[in-house]
């Protein structure tokens, strides 16, 4: 049995180790604070009073589980909105607001992407290639893209240039000092639309603006329970 990866050293202010301390803009909540995990969520299996690592290439249906955040391993994709809230609250957490997750992306003087407002080659993991078409050569076309088993498969995300592990591109941050928050994985929120509908940010490691450019990439076209390989997410609190 795995052991559970420590959690992130590095406590900031008034939020827990591995978050960033956020100033609300403006409106009622001026001159308050929120915080946000630093790097994209991993998580851990919790079995009875012990808690034991969850490989992040696997899907977590069914499985109790607890948000956690570090530098330099691999985040956890192929999971749904509603679970990565299960496993932000196992934490004492929660999944961040589009306005928190968009004012944390866009950094202290806000720009189109983490680190400026025209994008950089290089700068965020974002130009991968999910080689799904090779691992599924049965499935012809887009029928590849309408399987749920294919979308799903470990095999990709353990393939190279996909997802990296965190904080490994450097300049991929923000004044906030938040890494990844465009490219790598795609990061669920907290909005919904409708009884049924969630979010994600940020794009992943291959598209980054077809739904929008960097912090502005937006995608509501999915069910709360979907997950893919693409999808993963970050953690929000309210600052103590």
């Amino acid at each position: 049995m795995m052991a559970a990866p420590k959690e992130s050293e590095g406590k900031s202010g008034a939020c827990p180790a591995g978050m960033a301390q956020i100033a609300y803009g403006g409106g009622a909540r001026d001159g308050q604070a929120y915080c946000i995990d630093r790097w994209e969520a991993q998580v851990v299996e919790i079995r009875g009073r012990g808690e034991v690592a969850h490989p992040p290439t696997q899907p977590v249906t069914h499985l109790k589980v607890k948000a956690i955040t570090h530098s330099g391993v691999t985040p956890q994709g192929y999971i749904s909105k509603s679970e990565a809230e299960t496993a932000c609250k196992a934490a004492r957490k929660r999944l961040c607001t589009g306005e928190e997750w968009e004012r944390a992306c866009k950094g202290k003087t806000p720009t189109t992407f983490p680190y400026g407002d025209e994008r950089k080659t290089g700068y965020c993991n974002d130009s991968g290639r999910a080689p799904l078409a090779a691992l599924h050569p049965e499935l012809a076309g887009d029928a590849v893209y309408a399987s749920c088993s294919a979308m799903n498969d470990p095999r990709i995300n353990e393939s190279p240039n996909t997802v990296a592990p965190t904080g490994s591109f450097s300049k991929c941050k923000n004044g906030f000092g938040v890494f990844d928050m465009v490219g790598n994985l795609h990061e669920w929120i907290a909005d919904v639309h409708g009884s049924s509908k969630g979010t994600f940010r940020g794009g992943y490691y291959q598209d980054t603006h077809l739904n929008g450019d960097g912090c502005g990439y937006r995608t509501a076209a999915h069910d709360v329970d979907y997950h893919d390989y693409s999808t993963g997410f970050r953690c929000c609190a309210d600052a103590r």
